[in-house]
């Protein structure tokens, strides 16, 4: 019963159920946004306007299909077509390697006649041609009148590798799905913030108690005022507040701490100091505006009255706003530690608060993930070793060779028809 398991498991056919179901689920994950919340599923994809009349928020909820990736059965997939590889490795490649070692002579002329490459030589020119396929590497085993020769075993080694490099990158996904977590933060310079709004956990995920510090964010402009880069200084602390690691990142190029990685996402204006009349105070900012491009807004006032004020606008952080009066008219930019007289107030810009938006996760099966796709890197080049077999039978006067390969027909007939006219 067991080796009828394992022969089903090793089956082909059942491999590649297995591999297209995989692959239907991975594409339903790309086309169905993940890890969001539920109103978001409510609101796309409503009850009453069900896809092919059943899927609804209800449908993708119930079966999972808004985590897909780190569902039970989805991980029940991976790990059954990890089995499904482990058994073909063991019960088809390595007894084909093994076999492949084996000394396979041909002991009847009959055996050439299958052969496409074969020819004959005379009974004096058999070592002269031995000694070419020695210098040709290959290795030759004798017995009697019957000669078996061989070379590039290593090219028989990289199916298995394949399926090693398979079995590692599966084994990574189980482990990211199972064991990691994505989060997602939003920090005011010189805030110290931890680990708090996640979005998606593994069910073995351990998010670390991490303190760290935004003490910085700034943005890089081109000479035509788009952004060029966003950047973030992060101090990373011990339990008594101490610095113990600074790092500056930014975008493509995040800081790991502890095994958890920080990328620089997204950014935000959070509001202004603004000094009036020898008193400072603080004006927050809101971005009232759906397009793509950030603006924000705000109203200042001037005195204690609180009718009397100016319109602020801001769409950048390259240390400037721009003020407006009642009417909607443009009185001037205001830049910072500058000092602008408005309606016989001095008003200076003390500072613009800014915060920066961070994805903080960490993947405890990236290692092995990588470390797969470098076996399957190396089973390719592997692969293009060719495996050649020559066969000789002495029968009599007559010496019958013949060869064959599994990849680089033509090559290897060039090379056998070579080591054939030099020997006649």
């Amino acid at each position: 019963m067991k080796r009828f398991i394992l022969k089903s498991f090793a089956d082909l056919r059942f491999a590649i159920l297995l591999l297209l179901l995989i692959a239907s689920f991975s594409i339903i994950g790309t086309i169905i946004e993940q890890d969001q919340i539920l109103e978001y599923y409510q609101t796309n994809y409503p009850v009453e306007m069900s896809i092919f009349g059943f899927i609804n928020w209800k449908f993708i909820i119930q079966f999972g299909f808004d985590h897909i990736y780190k569902t039970i059965w989805f991980i029940g997939l991976l790990i059954i077509f990890g089995c499904s590889l482990l058994s073909c490795t063991f019960l088809q490649q390595l007894p084909s390697l093994k076999i492949a070692q084996r000394c396979q002579f041909f002991r009847t002329t009959n055996q050439f006649k299958k052969l496409k490459i074969k020819n004959r030589l005379s009974n004096k020119l058999l070592p002269p041609f031995l000694y070419d396929l020695l210098k040709q590497n290959y290795s030759i085993f004798h017995q009697r009148k019957i000669i078996y020769a061989y070379k590039g075993i290593i090219g028989r080694i990289a199916p298995i590798i394949v399926h090693i490099s398979m079995i590692l990158i599966l084994l990574g996904a189980v482990l990211g799905a199972v064991g990691g977590f994505n989060a997602q933060e939003a920090i005011a310079k010189s805030e110290i913030f931890s680990i708090q709004n996640t979005l998606s956990r593994g069910s073995f995920a351990k998010i670390s108690n991490v303190s760290a510090r935004a003490n910085d964010f700034w943005i890089t402009y081109n000479k035509e005022t788009t952004i060029n880069q966003f950047y973030s200084n992060l101090s990373f602390l011990d339990q008594s507040g101490n610095e113990i690691l600074n790092k500056t990142i930014s975008v493509n190029h995040p800081a790991k701490y502890k095994n958890i990685t920080y990328y620089q996402t997204d950014w935000n204006i959070l509001g202004l100091r603004i000094q009036i009349d020898n008193k400072i105070i603080q004006c927050p900012l809101l971005s009232p505006f759906t397009n793509k491009e950030k603006v924000w807004i705000s109203w200042v006032p001037l005195d204690n009255t609180f009718t009397n004020g100016v319109t602020v606008l801001i769409n950048n952080l390259q240390g400037y706003i721009s003020l407006y009066n009642e009417k909607g008219e443009f009185l001037s930019n205001l830049e910072l530690n500058d000092t602008l007289l408005i309606n016989s107030h001095p008003c200076t810009l003390v500072d613009i608060i800014s915060s920066t938006g961070l994805q903080i996760k960490t993947d405890p099966g990236i290692i092995t993930i990588y470390a797969g796709f470098g076996f399957l890197m190396v089973s390719t080049l592997i692969s293009y070793t060719t495996y050649s077999q020559i066969w000789i039978l002495k029968k009599k006067n007559n010496i019958f060779i013949g060869g064959n390969t599994n990849r680089a027909k033509f090559e290897f007939e060039i090379e056998f028809q070579k080591l054939i006219n030099e020997n006649k």
